[in-house]
């Protein structure tokens, strides 16, 4: 028996001894392979590692050779401001006006896809008080508060130094101030005077250029201007062209003549209903050109506008020269608008050269109103926007009580918004809405302003107007006019020297 259990127990051991061997190996093949893997893990990612380092140096290679292609294609003015500090303002892509290619092979770009290609910056201003920050200068950021927004109206303090207001008076002494002239005709506002001083028959004879009894619409048109602004205002043009369709012949006679002209001549409030009055300005003023060669402020000026407005070079420079106003004690403007309704027989006097002979006027299309305070004056003074803000317009509501809201000697306090001249202060309103597709539409009705007269002290002002085509392809063809015209030989295709309006604005 004992060696029996003996043997039994011998038997135990021995499974026992090969079920461990048998579970250690079970669990140290796994062991095994695991320490395995993780080598080959290693090995991998290793390799993955150095793959992808190299990749990204040479994608940071390609990013910095993109942008050094950019920056040396474009040129570096593409890249900063024009007064050569990084820390301006970046005009928005959108608003740069292409800058027209020499014609090759004889024939221009479509201008269709030309002028489609750009459109006109616009500030938001979210609401009245409100304040955004604008980088204008270097190392500075100025503070803009939104005045109204009817019209879109901002207000900028501190945008001139006193020295530099002084120095913009000075130039202007300097140059020689003239006393204003009220606007005329073809500068947007009608006028009731009578023509000259000739009668019916004889203004007929004059027209009727053949003298052959007949006025043919050629003839009329060809009447259409005078130098002192009198000669057939727009509206008495309409009025005998109108009558001049309604002719079967096309042509008008003495009695038919007779019978357009006296009603083209009635009074306009009994015409139309509509309120027109005369505009009234005593002031005198000067215009300071800004471009090569000009004194550096005033250079300097015309590139915080760019960077202000955010509107392109090649527009801002062809626009009008800086005009400055200096208004004495009792000086004033009567309310008026800077720019002009778009109507299909005027055309827009700075885009003549490449404008519609057969329109029938010219007048100042203005897409917006930079204003400079130049001093502050002791009294008075003040600019006003009387329909500010309203919630409708009205020129019917322009007349309270009998008494005119336009006529800034009067009734100056009870417009809806004035504006106290502050030395180096500036005003920025548009005077013209969105077309909807970027570019320029109507004009803004609640745009209407004037000057308060100046009861103690003096006043200097300076008005920067930039010009635009309501017509975008009109306007397209002018700039491009121009750069063939002024476009340098140095090899530079995108330097362009300054139009010289001296020609388009002596009578302004």
């Amino acid at each position: 028996m004992e060696e029996i259990q003996e043997e039994f127990l011998e038997q135990e051991e021995e499974e026992s001894i090969l079920s461990k061997n048998l579970i250690s190996s079970r669990y140290n093949a796994p062991f095994r392979s695991t320490r395995m893997h993780i080598q080959r893990s290693n090995v991998c990612s290793r390799a993955y590692f150095v793959v992808v380092m190299v990749f990204f140096h040479v994608y940071i290679l390609n990013v910095i050779a993109l942008l050094l292609y950019v920056h040396y294609n474009n040129g570096p003015g593409d890249l900063v401001s024009a007064d050569g500090d990084a820390s301006a303002p970046v005009r928005d892509s959108r608003s740069r006006l292409p800058q027209p290619a020499p014609p090759s092979a004889g024939k221009l770009h479509d201008e269709e896809d030309y002028s489609q290609s750009f459109s006109l910056h616009r500030i938001e201003g979210i609401r009245v008080g409100h304040i955004q920050q604008v980088s204008i200068v270097p190392e500075r950021t100025h503070e803009m508060k939104t005045l109204s927004l009817k019209p879109l109206l901002f207000e900028i303090p501190g945008f001139l130094s006193e020295e530099e207001c002084r120095v913009v008076v000075q130039l202007a002494q300097l140059k020689g101030l003239m006393n204003s002239q009220p606007l005329t005709p073809s500068q947007g506002q009608e006028s009731n005077q009578p023509l000259l001083s000739f009668s019916t028959e004889e203004v007929f004879s004059l027209l009727d250029l053949n003298q052959d009894g007949f006025l043919q619409k050629q003839e009329i048109l060809s009447h259409s201007r005078s130098r002192d602004g009198t000669w057939l205002s727009p509206d008495s043009l309409r009025q005998i062209l109108t009558g001049l369709e309604a002719c079967l012949t096309g042509m008008l006679t003495l009695g038919d003549f007779r019978q357009v002209y006296d009603v083209s001549h009635q009074p306009q409030q009994q015409r139309s209903g509509k309120l027109h009055t005369h505009f009234k300005q005593r002031s005198r003023h000067t215009w300071l050109y800004q471009g090569p060669g000009s004194h550096h402020v005033l250079q300097t000026l015309r590139k915080r506008v760019m960077g202000l407005t955010r509107l392109p070079s090649s527009l801002v420079e062809l626009s009008e020269p800086l005009q400055v106003n200096r208004y004495e004690p009792r000086d004033f403007s009567s309310s008026h608008y800077d720019s002009s309704s778009s109507l299909p027989e005027t055309t827009c006097a700075h885009t003549r050269l490449a404008g519609n002979t057969s329109a029938l006027t010219e007048v100042s299309c203005r897409y917006l109103t930079v204003l400079f305070y130049l001093s502050s004056a002791e009294d008075g003074g003040e600019t006003t926007f009387p329909v500010a803000d309203n919630r409708t317009y009205d020129e019917q509501a322009l007349i309270q009580d009998g008494v005119d809201l336009t006529d800034t000697q009067q009734t100056c306090g009870k417009g809806n918004l004035r504006i106290k001249p502050t030395t180096g202060t500036a005003l920025l309103w548009y005077n013209h809405l969105s077309d909807g597709r970027g570019w320029m539409g109507e004009l803004d009705e609640y745009s209407l302003h004037g000057d308060c007269p100046v009861r103690r002290g003096v006043k200097w002002v300076a008005s920067s107007w930039v010009n635009v085509d309501p017509d975008h392809q009109q306007q397209a063809r002018y700039q491009r006019l121009v750069a063939q015209r002024h476009q340098t030989k140095s090899g530079m295709e995108d330097q362009y020297y300054p139009l010289s309006h001296s020609d388009l604005h002596l009578d302004l």
